[in-house]
């Protein structure tokens, strides 16, 4: 339930607080700046509300606020609610009257769980997006930089045989409650003594531990061959069985009795085969390596392992990432002024997910929100590609960033040391040999007609074949894409030194990362699942918004004339 009427202007009259924060305050700001962008979604937060359903109202806009100010400071939902009694710049910024009864601090909870089951996850940046573009701050045809960081999940890194027991553990205990103790299988009391009842000793020998891993993978077997004998049973599809099955065949691989050890099983295979099948085929054997994707800990399914950087770089992480997009400032920052760009865009995908993909959700978010096209896209290496470089310039737009290096074989050369021309088609080797002559055929992964050169004639006799050919070809060839012209030309182009000062304009989105995960957070999961940290992540982005907007307001306000003040203080 809500309140039936809430006004911007309610705070305004409040005894008190008004004066005892100054014109430049923040929180003042924020009551005057943000809180009515905020109300203009409140026709959209009363519709996720029943008219009545025996709670207190709370005003929803309010709550909203409140969210903003929490995630913009870093504080829990029980120090947030009672910052609002004896906090007098949290008060007047979300016409909070102090003194009132507070409610319970689940509420935001509550109003978070709202908004996800609602689709408005992203309602609160989205609509401080549209409030900046409508104080001109967000300007239309300006050109954006888009990077990616890591989030990492509210779990710990578990291992494959702990990955396997949990989750035992949890379809064990979720079972046990729907089905009585006389309906249960024989091997139940083994089971629930085994993964309930006691815990696995990591100072075991690794023979040990890996007995152990071929005994949950029977034990998964059994059990779930006895739901899928009770499979009409309502209990039979509960959350953490799915979950049970999709670890099993994660982890394990099972052939039918007789069949070759050596004989490969697919993950697919292995996934929609029957437990009941199982039973009666060869013992699961542990997969070498689990597929990409795969569960790492049963407490947040969703959250995935990734890597980034070899080597003393090499980062692994167990959550997701996120895409970052922000304006580019038309104009030079002056020395002491707060920085004039603002973030357009924070879509969260799993860990797992291409940059390439994160792209086309970042311009769909954009789109989504009724933002101009940007002209210019600045990006890393990551986003580049021949089929990207395509669709930019169909669309009319520059996605400035370096070409990715092909691969080097051992020192040999790549595919960018040959010179390709497409009218008329020919490449022409590092030694000087040119080759008309291609095979060509249409690719459907790559989107168009794909080219093969040989040159089987010229390599034999060429002083440079060892830096060509590897030692079990007779010959070099080269197979390009269907873009690969425009990937060529990129190539060359990121040598000079004016692309390379270009492709400064992207460094800063670094900062912003940084200011994401220092001040705001970011780095870390709040919540389990991803749509919840999806949410986070709104909230975060608002909030920097919001940070952003008012210390631009407060630095025009101290360095312009006061007549010059009042005009831009309307934007």
């Amino acid at each position: 339930m809500i309140a039936k009427s809430f006004s911007a202007q309610d705070q305004l009259f409040m005894p008190g607080p008004a004066f005892l924060l100054p014109a430049q305050d923040r929180y003042r700001l924020f009551a005057q700046r943000v809180l009515p962008v905020l109300l203009q979604a409140r026709a959209v937060l009363a519709a996720l509300y029943c008219g009545d359903n025996g709670r207190p109202c709370i005003e929803p806009v309010l709550l909203l606020a409140l969210s903003v100010l929490q995630f913009w400071e870093r504080v829990p939902d029980t120090q947030a609610v009672a910052l609002l009694n004896w906090h007098v710049g949290w008060a007047f910024a979300v016409g909070w009257e102090i003194g009132q009864p507070l409610f319970h601090p689940s509420g935001l909870s509550r109003f978070r769980q709202l908004l996800l089951e609602h689709k408005q996850a992203a309602l609160v940046f989205e609509q401080l997006v549209q409030g900046l573009v409508q104080g001109g701050l967000i300007k239309g045809q300006a050109a954006r930089r888009v990077d990616w960081t890591f989030v990492l999940g509210l779990v710990s890194h578990r291992g494959r045989l702990e990955c396997v027991r949990e989750t035992l553990r949890l379809a064990l205990e979720q079972l046990a409650k729907p089905v009585a103790a006389g309906d249960r299988p024989a091997l139940w009391p083994v089971w629930w003594e085994r993964y309930v009842e006691n815990q696995l000793d990591y100072r075991a020998q690794l023979a040990v531990l890996q007995t152990k891993l071929c005994q949950a993978g029977q034990d998964s077997v059994g059990l779930l061959g006895w739901i899928d004998q009770n499979s009409s049973a309502s209990w039979a599809s509960a959350s953490k069985v799915q979950l049970l099955r999709r670890v099993f065949a994660e982890h394990f691989e099972t052939a039918p009795v007789g069949a070759s050890a050596a004989a490969p099983v697919s993950h697919e295979k292995t996934a929609a085969q029957p437990a009941a099948a199982m039973a009666t085929a060869a013992p699961p054997v542990p997969r070498d390596k689990t597929p990409a994707g795969a569960v790492k800990n049963p407490h947040d399914p969703e959250a995935q392992w990734a890597k980034k950087g070899s080597g003393a770089q090499k980062k692994e992480v167990v959550g997701y990432k996120v895409q970052v997009s922000e304006t580019v400032p038309d104009s030079p920052t002056l020395k002491g002024q707060p920085t004039q760009q603002f973030l357009t865009a924070l879509e969260t995908q799993p860990a797992t997910a291409s940059d390439e993909r994160g792209l086309e959700q970042v311009v769909q978010a954009e789109t989504r929100q009724q933002l101009p096209p940007a002209p210019t896209l600045y990006v890393d290496a990551a986003y580049i590609s021949g089929a990207k470089l395509a669709q930019a310039q169909a669309q009319g737009r520059a996605l400035i960033g370096p070409a990715p290096a092909p691969p080097h074989w051992q020192g040999r050369y790549s595919a960018a040391d040959f010179d390709v021309t497409f009218d008329p088609l020919q490449a022409c080797c590092p030694a000087g040999h040119r080759q008309s002559a291609a095979c060509q055929w249409q690719d459907g992964e790559m989107g168009g007609v794909a080219t093969r050169f040989d040159w089987k004639e010229k390599c034999q006799a060429c002083p440079q074949r060892a830096q060509c050919v590897s030692p079990d070809r007779s010959s070099r060839t080269l197979a390009i894409g269907p873009h690969h012209q425009l990937l060529q030309q990129r190539r060359r182009e990121q040598t000079t030194p004016e692309f390379r000062q270009r492709c400064k304009q992207r460094n800063a989105l670094e900062g912003t990362q940084s200011e994401l995960v220092r001040a705001h957070g970011l780095r870390k999961a709040r919540y389990r699942g991803l749509e919840k940290t999806r949410l986070q992540n709104y909230f975060i982005g608002a909030a920097c918004n919001a940070k952003r907007w008012i210390r631009l307001l407060q630095w025009r306000a101290r360095h312009i004339t006061p007549a010059v003040c009042t005009d831009i203080s309307k934007n």
